[in-house]
């Protein structure tokens, strides 16, 4: 179990402390607490399950960027055996915050990619802090161009900030690199599931997620701009983030109420980092689900049905108003 490190759970760790401290001076002084601590446990129960039932906006989004969460490699561990990482995208270099290759899951061959964040600052910096570069989505589509010529589907762990914004990315074209992404996915005549497993941060989430499915793990999330980064715009301080990720409808219920989202993948009580093997369990049922029905479609249904997942997102409120009168108008 992952140790509680946010600020929301500070009274969790704080009961914690106490029953903690309680055992020990029960075992070193032979005294009898059991029902003090009976009562403390039930109460430190009690407070979990509230706590973590009702968790706002804000809360949801410092879980999903929670150090501890299990990132790509960790699912690619748990349900990718066989995993074969194909580097580089024959222009510049390898980018690290990208890894994927050809694998196996439930018996047969998929393309996983997936972008990958690092947990020690040595890491972190080989990983670039999990912001792909120009190289790394122009790696992800030669992979996925590959997995077209073979005829096998695609899966896409999506977990990242956003596409690095730097000096060097910029010089090596980052929007050009994400923008003939987001044209040539929708060319893919195989299978393509993405899955928001942590942050889905605007283009650096979308270059790789362009699929038939867009499946999201219960806390994490998926937007257009960070809560930080919204508040600095409208209220010129990062300190409102907490009431942008609200406005924003980020998080894994409001992108399904709104379509954006086909299902919500559940994790273990109080987040993925406390189970990795349940999570990956978890997110394996519904990929599998969801790609059963995928492999019943033609080559040609599923980059259709692609194209028009994404072409039907969003509505101008004019045109949901006048269905909605011409609806009543009718009964």
């Amino acid at each position: 179990m992952s140790e509680l490190k946010l600020e929301f759970e500070k009274p969790i760790r704080e009961l914690q402390k106490k029953i903690d401290e309680m055992k020990r001076f029960s075992s070193e002084n032979k005294l009898d607490v059991s029902e003090e601590i009976s009562a403390l446990e039930q109460k430190l129960e009690n407070m979990t399950r509230d706590i973590y039932s009702n968790l706002t906006p804000w809360q949801r989004i410092q879980l999903a960027r929670h150090p501890d969460r299990p990132y790509t490699l960790d699912y690619i561990e748990r349900l990718f055996p066989g995993f074969i990482e194909l580097s580089g995208d024959r222009r510049f270099s390898d980018d690290k915050a990208v890894v994927g290759g050809f694998a196996k899951f439930n018996g047969k061959p998929v393309m996983i990619i997936g972008t990958q964040k690092g947990r020690e600052m040595k890491e972190n910096l080989y990983r670039n802090f999990g912001w792909p570069g120009p190289e790394g989505y122009r790696k992800a589509l030669r992979l996925m161009q590959l997995a077209d010529k073979a005829g096998v589907p695609i899966i896409t762990l999506i977990d990242t900030p956003g596409a690095f914004p730097g000096v060097a990315s910029e010089e090596r074209h980052i929007s050009e690199a994400i923008a003939v992404n987001l044209r040539d996915m929708f060319k893919l005549q195989v299978p393509v599931i993405a899955v928001i497993i942590g942050e889905g941060g605007s283009g650096g989430a979308i270059g790789i997620g362009v699929g038939n499915r867009v499946l999201i793990m219960e806390n994490a999330y998926y937007s257009v701009i960070t809560p930080e980064g919204c508040a600095a715009i409208l209220w010129k301080d990062r300190a409102y983030a907490p009431k942008a990720a609200e406005a924003l409808k980020i998080t894994a219920d409001k992108l399904l109420e709104l379509q954006i989202a086909d299902e919500i993948i559940e994790e273990p009580f109080g987040g993925a980092q406390r189970d990795y093997d349940k999570a990956a369990e978890n997110l394996c049922k519904v990929v599998q689900k969801h790609l059963e029905e995928l492999e019943k479609m033609s080559r040609e249904e599923l980059a259709e049905q692609r194209y028009n997942k994404f072409r039907t997102i969003g509505r101008f409120i004019e045109e949901a108003e006048a269905e909605n009168s011409q609806s009543g108008a009718e009964e």
